[in-house]
């Protein structure tokens, strides 16, 4: 009999996903990552852990399966809340979702299952695994979850084969309504449970005052730019893949001072909320940040040149390939479809290989490409390979 570890989250997924492992004759161990300590930063009631730690372990007393806590606090600050300091230091966005998958419940997660004896870990997420065999070896398909509004493949996009290799998503042949009502006829405690938010099995959070535990407020400027300023006129010709994929060229003068910030290692691009100023035709967005000289550029209205560009660049070093067999080699080019954040549909694109990095061309302006964010590139429903997006 295989054994497989769940990650139990105190959810409704994860739950279902413990169940029907169960059902397929599988010994199962359900456990749980506590990944914080610190409540202050927390929006109370929102998703306490220990609240989730009580559902998690009601489950699997219900079920009839062990149950454990197991305590990644540590490894948790180090791989994913220092790596988001840093990132917010230097003007990026990080996806904590996506590291945590990578570094924490497929990597020491995974690791603490195997020293159970575990064949496998499996998880609530709203996606899918295809074994198939290239060359007569083993190779593992990352897939779309087949509930169109719940797909979490997005957020597995820097998987190995390895982890892939011992990976289960019970879920993700599944519809959300479904894993609902699998639920409740299973008799969960979890099957009326509201979807939790935030991040990844920490909870929902309020950044700025997760961002000012070690990140100071620092009073700048912010700059209004004129949807007419000559900085979006470029005109690039489109085999000119560089300057396509860099952001525009913001400086003091492209704009007027309109209001002062707090710190503009507190903004992304393509915000609105948390600007606090007002007096405007159109809602003022931000269409870039300057941690250096500590200045936010913004622009009036949704449609503001500023927030759209056609391309973006990720270096060599942060490529990834789910599938190594279909990288590319330097000077190669695909027709391909990619997202640069969850939730976005797909979007046609050209993947230009070189030798210094990747370079995402889509065929339509993208809103909000974000320095820091992950851009995942498919082929079909097919997650095939993510990147940092550097500019």
């Amino acid at each position: 009999m295989k054994r497989v570890v769940v990650g139990l989250s105190g959810g409704v997924d994860s739950s279902v996903a413990a169940y029907l492992l169960k059902e397929q004759g599988y010994d199962v161990i359900g456990m749980f990552m506590k990944n914080w300590h610190d409540d202050s930063v927390t929006i109370s009631n929102e998703c306490p852990w220990l609240d989730d730690s009580n559902d998690a372990m009601i489950v699997a007393q219900h079920l009839g399966i062990p149950f454990q806590a197991i305590d990644l606090s540590n490894e948790y600050k180090e791989r994913i809340v220092d790596y988001m300091f840093a990132e917010y230091k230097a003007g990026r966005t990080p996806n904590p979702d996506i590291l945590c998958n990578r570094e924490i419940k497929f990597d020491i997660f995974l690791n603490a299952a195997v020293k159970l004896g575990a064949d496998f870990v499996a998880t609530g997420h709203y996606a899918r695994r295809e074994e198939i065999e290239i060359d007569k070896k083993k190779a593992y398909r990352l897939l779309a979850g087949k509930d169109p509004n719940k797909d979490q493949s997005y957020f597995l996009c820097q998987l190995t084969q390895t982890q892939l290799s011992k990976a289960l998503f019970p879920v993700g042949e599944l519809l959300k309504p479904e894993v609902r009502a699998i639920a409740k006829k299973a008799g969960l405690a979890t099957a009326e449970k509201k979807d939790s938010q935030g991040l990844c099995f920490i909870g929902k959070v309020h950044l700025p005052d997760f961002l000012q535990q070690r990140l100071e407020t620092k009073k700048g400027k912010v700059i209004e730019v004129s949807a007419s300023s000559s900085v979006f006129q470029n005109g690039w010709a489109q085999d000119d893949l560089i300057h396509i994929a860099q952001p525009y060229s913001l400086d003091p003068k492209s704009g007027e001072v309109v209001g002062d910030h707090n710190g503009a290692h507190y903004y992304t691009i393509g915000q609105r909320r948390g600007l606090n100023l007002g007096g405007f035709e159109k809602p003022l967005f931000v269409i870039g940040t300057d941690t250096e000289k500590n200045i936010i550029y913004t622009g009036m209205g949704e449609d503001h040149p500023g927030l759209y560009r056609k391309g973006l660049f990720i270096p060599l070093a942060d490529e990834h390939w789910v599938r190594e067999d279909l990288k590319l080699q330097n000077g190669e080019i695909r027709n391909t479809q990619a997202r640069i954040r969850y939730r976005q549909p797909l979007e046609g694109c050209t993947l230009h290989q070189k030798e210094n990095g990747l370079y995402i061309i889509f065929d339509k302006p993208q809103r909000g490409i974000t320095p820091g964010q992950f851009a995942a590139w498919y082929d079909g429903e097919e997650l095939i390979g993510s990147g940092v997006i550097a500019n």
